[in-house]
């Protein structure tokens, strides 16, 4: 009998590749006689950022499914003109992912084993111009939605919008009706691609297109979003939903730097519950008015701290000393550490540490909530702003610091001032507080989805007997 191969086309971004490579292995791990293939598209520098770390890493940690996943790296194209990643990130990279067709579809026919079955494309949010590879193979394809539910149904209402206004968004807009959000939704906390014609249009193309495949599998579980898992469930358009998460990679990802275990040391040394962690992902930065404004709030607290400084253009790596106040370092050394970057997954695990200020990308707002550990927003960029706005309004599970902050052109109403900031780590810290009660709970409930006859792990059995009954 020939075994059953998935094909998967992540977008090329450790944030993609991260929950799509362990989706993988939780597949195989369901059952034997699946085989997945990883096509990987790695973009020209500084483009492909980690890729190549972490599949290395990946391959060296899989036993003993590592039979059974092998990696296809695609050798590099020319990338689009730079004015489009200008103009917007997002149609970059999808104009960048489209170009790699060809040989997309060179390596599945190439390297298809003879005693396999091609049962599906599972294509990344990013890649649904791969869909056409699909269709040409006659190989049915599938979307992996890598951020939440809320979001995907953001995407989908971006048609309906545009056949409405037939523009972008404005920040003068009034409140919007989204099916897939229970509030309604100020036009300040969208994405900064719905603002932007090029992203607004590339988003747009990516949420019909997701209507063409056989099935969209979500990152998300259904006691997380019920809302918007409902909602998207009742929309008669679309192909069967997979909610298939938390996809975490728990064993975390190696940094810049192995200061691993002289941050665990420092947190030994401290009490339960009693540390704020502070990180903006691989990608956030904030200028050093911004950082001096987040240093004197902290200071002012009075309360301990580990914060994970990504370093400003132009500015020496470590330097840290450079940015900050005159004398702050030396002067909360005893209750603070500040680092580059930090094991975020082995922080948030801790049992010092007793909140996170975040920039709401998807994966960490899941780690965060597996580990019980509530946030105070502070979105950056991407979908972040209508991550944080769902977190704070919707799910009421994090604390609002800002939900409209955001790097670039689009409004981002200034610096926030330490007093702002130091009223959200004093209520974040609050052992009172019921956001902290709610982010327990939702902790446990993030685990038992996966367990068997839980949510997600009925989610993800039906997916594979559609897949292998075909």
């Amino acid at each position: 009998m020939k075994k059953a191969e998935l094909v998967f086309v992540p977008a090329p971004g450790i944030g993609h590749l991260v929950p799509t490579c362990t989706f993988a292995v939780n597949l195989l791990n369901l059952d034997e006689q699946l085989c997945i293939t990883m096509i990987i598209i790695r973009p020209q520098a500084p483009f492909d950022v980690g890729i190549d770390a972490y599949i290395q890493r990946f391959s060296s940690n899989t036993a003993p499914v590592d039979h059974r996943i092998r990696f296809i790296k695609l050798p590099q194209v020319e990338l689009p003109p730079l004015q489009e990643f200008t103009n917007s990130m997002e149609n970059f990279f999808s104009l960048l992912i489209s170009s790699y067709k060809p040989l997309v579809k060179d390596a599945i026919i190439n390297n298809k084993h003879s005693n396999t079955k091609i049962v599906g494309l599972v294509i990344d949010m990013f890649c649904s111009s791969m869909i056409d590879v699909a269709n040409e193979l006659g190989i049915p394809p599938y979307i992996f939605f890598t951020s939440g539910a809320g979001f995907l149904g953001f995407v989908l209402y971006l048609s309906v919008c545009h056949s409405q206004h037939g523009r972008e968004f404005s920040l003068t807009d009034p409140d919007l009706y989204i099916p897939s959000y229970a509030n309604l939704v100020p036009s300040n906390v969208l994405p900064t691609f719905a603002f932007n014609k090029e992203g607004y249009t590339a988003f747009m193309n990516h949420g019909a297109r997701f209507k063409e495949t056989k099935g969209i599998l979500i990152n998300t579980f259904a006691e997380l979003e019920p809302h918007a898992v409902n909602s998207l469930a009742s929309d008669p358009e679309l192909p069967p939903v997979y909610t298939i998460g938390p996809q975490l990679d728990l064993a975390g990802q190696k940094g810049r730097e192995d200061n691993k275990e002289e941050i665990m040391k420092w947190l030994e040394d401290q009490q339960p519950s009693s540390v704020l962690f502070l990180c903006f992902g691989s990608m956030g930065v904030l200028e050093v008015p911004q950082l001096q404004e987040l240093a004197n709030a902290l200071e002012q607290s009075g309360v301990r701290f580990l914060w994970s400084i990504k370093m400003p253009l132009g500015s020496e790596y470590g330097k840290f000393d450079e940015l900050l106040p005159e004398g702050f370092l030396i002067r909360t050394k005893d209750r603070g550490m500040v680092c580059g970057w930090a094991p975020q997954v082995n922080v948030l695990a801790h049992k010092a540490t007793a909140g996170f200020v975040s920039h709401c990308g998807w994966n960490s707002t899941l780690e965060s909530l597996w580990h019980g550990v509530p946030m105070v927003t502070w979105p950056l960029h991407g979908e972040q702003q209508i991550n944080a706005f769902q977190m704070v309004k919707d799910l009421e599970l994090a604390v609002e610091l800002r939900m409209d902050y955001r790097m670039g052109k689009i409004s981002d109403g200034g610096i926030v001032r330490a007093d702002e900031i130091e009223n959200a780590i004093r209520c974040i810290m609050d052992s009172e507080n019921p956001v902290r009660k709610r982010v327990k709970k939702m902790r446990v409930k993030s685990r038992e989805v996966l367990m068997e006859g839980g949510s997600s792990f009925v989610s993800l059995r039906r997916f594979l007997k559609t897949i292998l009954d075909g």
